[in-house]
């Protein structure tokens, strides 16, 4: 709209009004691709652009169908009627097919990912909820921490499960002073022992040439089969770059108990928590019993930003006498022993203090799975339960990063490559869980 300008006026160049606008609709480019013969009968046809990838949908196409699907929870049949009314011509196998086929180069950067992230950390979270896959029950689980996130899909879930998840895609069986060190703590005979040992250290690859070693040495008892097989794996995991003493922080479920063990005090809590007094002493016993947990909890926060052996000391004494207390409330102190059972991995933060006291941040990771879960359902073919773990993976680690899943997203379908790998990322980053060096003026 044009304003009248007075006579005698003086201009003073423009104003700005920035208008920020959203451009959505079809855009096809048809590409004339020349045809040779040569006189030997052979037919020779031009080369497409290789972001084009040999499809009929473009690389921003393909880069918004990933990101509205596993960014935005978009469900197959509202993207691919929100597709069809922007008049792209796309069928429902079609689209099908963009989600879960193709993605080889985002498989293996998820791969990488956990690798990394052991290398590079003195602890990890770790969690499992429930994963349906081909109508039947299932697990994912969950690996990470403030710099990476990693989830697998699997059958089952079991300590030997957990331990071939943290080998990082690696099928190695290994007997080193780990592995057997892992055997000595959980007491498999000595003889057997003895008979590892001689072996170590030894390298097989492949379940067959572990069952071998297995009847060779005459294991045949299921628990020494489990023991042995879980050593071995944990063997594995350390070899490949894990540290030894790596934090496994839970919620106590047993098969994350590897490594060094540390429990999370919210799910500590929450046992108290559900508890309701039927009486006027058992109320006041409970509320008793959780102002002065609460309180241990406050002044183990304290004692990680200045640790020191006699602060150690007095928190270890006074959670021994809280759990030694008996209130009269039957199900109440069946919970404190409860406790006193975990001391060491609830107060594995007196050794270390740069471990989490929870495992928030596990769950919170973890939960955007399950809303994902809610929304499509459970997964029908092995690609598209693989692609959704990987997608999980690839997104909670660009915003642990800093990096913008979209642009990540289109930087790797456009072929680009401007955005570092993400366990380059990891690599470079100040290892979690370390002390950062606080300079001085």
């Amino acid at each position: 709209m044009s304003v009248e300008v007075p006579p005698n006026s003086r201009f003073k160049g423009y104003q700005d009004f920035v208008v920020q606008e959203l451009r959505m609709g079809v855009h096809n480019t048809r590409y004339r691709l020349e045809r040779w013969v040569t006189p030997e009968g052979v037919s020779l046809i031009g080369q497409l652009p290789v972001e084009i990838g040999g499809v009929h949908f473009g690389p921003q196409l393909r880069a918004f169908i990933l990101y509205q699907y596993h960014h935005a929870h978009v469900t197959q049949p509202l993207l691919l009627e929100q597709l069809q009314e922007w008049q792209i011509a796309i069928s429902a196998g079609q689209l099908s097919a963009l989600i879960t086929d193709g993605h080889g180069e985002f498989h293996r950067e998820k791969d990488a990912l956990l690798q990394a992230g052991l290398q590079r950390s003195r602890y990890v979270h770790v969690d499992d909820t429930g994963a349906r896959h081909q109508g039947k029950n299932g697990y994912c689980t969950h690996i990470g921490n403030e710099r990476f996130a990693w989830f697998a899909s699997t059958d089952s879930k079991s300590r030997i499960n957990f331990l071939e998840l943290l080998r990082a895609g690696h099928e190695a069986y290994t007997l080193n002073p780990a592995a057997l060190a892992y055997l000595a703590e959980h007491q498999l005979p000595c003889a057997q022992l003895q008979a590892l040992t001689a072996l170590a250290p030894a390298v097989w690859t492949g379940q067959t040439a572990w069952q071998a070693v297995l009847a060779q040495q005459a294991i045949t008892d299921p628990r020494h089969v489990r023991l042995v097989t879980e050593g071995a794996l944990l063997g594995t995991v350390v070899a490949r770059g894990a540290a030894p003493d790596l934090a496994i922080l839970s919620d106590d479920a047993g098969q994350f108990d590897v490594l060094t063990h540390a429990l999370c005090w919210i799910h500590a809590e929450r046992v108290l928590a559900k508890l309701l007094g039927f009486n006027e002493p058992q109320r006041q016993a409970l509320a008793s019993v959780r102002s002065e947990l609460w309180a241990i909890y406050d002044a183990l926060k304290a004692y990680k930003e200045a640790p020191d052996a006699l602060t150690a000391a007095a928190i270890e004494a006074r959670f021994e006498k809280l759990c030694a207390t008996r209130t009269g409330y039957a199900s109440l102190d069946r919970a404190l022993k409860r406790m006193r059972r975990n001391q060491e991995e609830l107060l594995r933060v007196l050794q270390r203090p740069e471990l989490p006291l929870h495992n928030n941040l596990s769950e919170s990771d973890i939960r955007d799975y399950v809303k994902k879960r809610k929304i499509s359902g459970s997964t029908r073919s092995e690609s598209g339960r693989r692609c959704r773990d990987t997608f999980a993976s690839l997104k909670k680690t660009c915003r642990k990063n800093g990096l913008s899943f979209w642009q990540y997203v289109q930087d790797r379908v456009f072929g680009w490559h401007r955005i570092a790998p993400l366990a380059q990322w990891i690599f470079e980053a100040t290892p979690t869980g370390a002390k950062v060096p606080v300079h001085g003026p």
